[in-house]
């Protein structure tokens, strides 16, 4: 009986505790490391979110200096509309006059 308890520490002595060191190595190292990639993705992450906000920011003033206003827009109407009514009385007085203007 005496044989088989040696046998037992021997083995856990031996195989078992260097073993379980090993694996409580890899363990550790692989936390590590995929604490290590987690930290690079985040950090990834906040520089992408960056150049978009920035991205966003930029076209968005792009969007404010060409934004063409309604007091624009209706000036240019105002402008068109003038413009054809003199090219209609033009228009007018070529046909009344028989072809001379």
């Amino acid at each position: 009986m005496e044989h088989t308890g040696l046998d037992l520490s021997w083995w856990i002595t031996a195989v078992e505790l260097p073993a379980l060191g090993g694996l409580f190595v890899l363990l550790w190292r692989g936390r590590s490391e995929a604490d290590s990639r987690m930290d690079d993705l985040d950090h990834k992450v906040e520089v992408a979110g960056s150049q978009l906000r920035e991205a966003l920011a930029a076209y968005k003033l792009e969007v404010a200096k060409t934004y063409a206003t309604t007091g624009t827009l209706k000036d240019v109407e105002r402008r068109l509309t003038e413009h054809l009514v003199r090219i209609e009385a033009k228009l007018d007085a070529v046909s009344g006059a028989g072809g001379r203007p």
